[in-house]
């Protein structure tokens, strides 16, 4: 429930919205120090209020960011207020209907739902990697803070967090007793991937964090974790999405899209791309897996367990096309069968 406090506040500044005359909802999204509510009128007309903490900096910087992208034709929510004294937002209501609400519906409807997605990111990885450029004619007059940069060392940090979090805590393996052969091809890949050239990045790019609005149109949420990164690790996280099943027929069409609309944009992406891209999915699944197993095992949210199994059979699959990386495969397999 809102503090009386926060409802006062909310009635100062939006005055429709007084304590009397409010549904008030909370919302699951929030995480990470972050609680949702949307306030809503008899009329249908409702807005979102946010409580966050500095649990983690990034939150923050979630409306400083939201305010760059919107600047630059970007579809996310409109901020209505920010109070960073008290860590409040109030936020334009995108509804309640996800990308992953549709993950059931024919595969014509959700290919217009995903290309619209795919277009905003593309807008991110363009224009907004293009806004960072001091020498741009149009640069935003406030760059806000993003997190730090995708390097080797949070490459190398993605790979231990499913080792430990995964493997370790919800598959009982030592740390210790994996085999070189495993484990050692990966330090070379996270060098690889942090020499590659950065675009602005949204870093938890999943059908969970887009909302569609009207006319089937997408507009993206959670971006407070943005950082200069690869394209192609947003592109992954999307199409490897634990929680919606994309066929491999589907995904090559996403891919597709991705590239033309990169094209369009005038950005196209690079000779080794389709390399590229399954060590992202590498990185992103293997980052998904350790967070499943610290959240269901750490912080007893048990229903993130229920997605271990669709993201190990990705990440066999990625690891399966990458040559270095067969051993691991390998070794993979054997949690297939506990899963």
């Amino acid at each position: 429930m809102i503090p009386d406090a926060y409802l006062a506040q909310t009635a100062e500044h939006f005055p429709r919205f007084s304590p009397g005359s409010i549904a008030i909802e909370s919302l699951e999204k929030g995480g990470s120090g972050r609680k949702y509510h949307r306030l809503r009128l008899e009329d249908g007309s409702s807005l979102i209020f946010v409580k966050y903490t500095d649990q983690r900096e990034e939150n923050r910087h979630f409306c400083d960011i939201a305010e760059f992208l919107y600047g630059l034709g970007i579809a996310v929510p409109k901020i209505l207020r920010h109070d960073p004294a008290d860590g409040l937002m109030w936020v334009e209501d995108l509804g309640a209907i996800d990308l992953w609400s549709y993950r059931e519906e024919p595969w014509r409807v959700r290919h217009a739902l995903y290309l619209s997605t795919l277009e905003q990111v593309v807008r991110i990885h363009t224009r907004g990697h293009r806004a960072l450029d001091k020498s741009a004619p149009e640069r935003p007059a406030v760059i806000p803070r993003f997190q730090n940069a995708f390097d080797a060392a949070l490459y190398r940090w993605e790979q231990s967090y499913f080792l430990e979090q995964c493997a370790g805590r919800h598959f009982g393996v030592d740390r210790a007793s994996i085999a070189i052969e495993i484990t050692g091809p990966l330090d070379g890949i996270a060098e690889r991937l942090a020499a590659l050239p950065r675009v602005l990045v949204h870093r938890d790019f999943q059908s969970q964090n887009v909302m569609i609005r009207e006319h089937a149109h997408a507009s993206l949420i959670d971006f407070q974790g943005m950082r200069p990164g690869l394209g192609a690790y947003d592109l992954a996280s999307l199409l490897y999405d634990p929680y919606v099943a994309l066929s491999p027929e589907e995904r090559d069409i996403l891919k597709s899209d991705y590239k033309r609309l990169c094209a369009e944009a005038e950005a196209p992406v690079s000779a080794d791309f389709e390399a590229i891209y399954d060590l992202c999915a590498m990185q992103r699944l293997m980052q998904a897996l350790g967070a499943y197993g610290y959240l269901g095992h750490v912080t007893g949210q048990a229903h993130f367990l229920h997605h271990i199994p669709t993201a190990l059979a990705s990440l066999r699959e990625v690891t399966g096309r990458i040559p270095t990386l067969q051993p691991l495969q390998q070794w993979l397999g054997q949690f297939q069968k506990q899963a």
